[in-house]
């Protein structure tokens, strides 16, 4: 299994990152991070950069395509070359797939018309914009796209994805391998959980 990661200036690292290692580790699986040209791409907070080793078009069909997402949607929203590969790729693949405002992309591609999405929650709501059904969950799938809640939920949809298309030991073979056993501190991970005041103070930590 091919997997494509498109990289646009100001994404957020973990949402390539998070599912890069866990499609890294899967016996036989290989993951490429493309963009309209290879070259080095900074994420949002811009220190961190990850290299482009393939254009769009030396990879017209993959299997999986994974959109990140970043505080540079905005912006991605008008790259037509992105937006192009996203929606040639789609028929090929065999599951188009995003991360927190990823879903956005998708959408400003033309493949989110009536079906179920999800995106982080602070910008949830606005998914109805690019045609989507907006859904809290964190992992949503309808039909072969597959999108994830914020951030930190793509390493749950990587682990979801691997067990669907391969088997679910293997899935499970590479969280053990990636120590994957969440025990956060706190139990502030959603806002239906958040105390009064913490959405607030967690927008002013997002990169815009």
């Amino acid at each position: 299994m091919h997997v494509a990661i498109p990289l646009y200036p100001k994404f957020t690292a973990l949402d390539a990152v998070g599912p890069y290692t866990v499609f890294a580790f899967a016996p036989g699986w290989r993951v490429t991070f493309v963009a309209a040209e290879p070259g080095p791409v900074t994420d949002d907070v811009g220190t961190l950069t990850l290299r482009a080793t393939a254009a769009y078009r030396e990879l017209p069909g993959p299997d999986i395509v994974l959109v990140p997402g970043g505080a540079g949607t905005v912006e991605a929203i008008g790259d037509r070359a992105l937006l192009d590969w996203i929606a040639a790729a789609h028929p090929h693949a065999r599951w188009t797939t995003s991360v927190c405002s990823g879903s956005f992309l998708l959408g400003a591609a033309g493949l989110l018309r009536g079906r179920r999405a999800t995106t982080h929650w602070g910008w949830l709501d606005q998914l109805a914009g690019v045609g989507a059904v907006p859904v809290s969950e964190r992992i949503v799938r309808d039909g072969d796209i597959v999108t994830a809640a914020g951030v930190s939920a793509g390493i749950d949809m990587a682990l979801t994805l691997l067990g669907d298309t391969v088997d679910e030991r293997t899935a499970q073979a590479v969280q053990l391998a990636i120590e994957y056993d969440p025990q956060p501190p706190y139990d502030t991970g959603s806002p239906h959980k958040a105390p009064p005041g913490l959405i607030e103070t967690s927008r002013g930590l997002i990169p815009v």
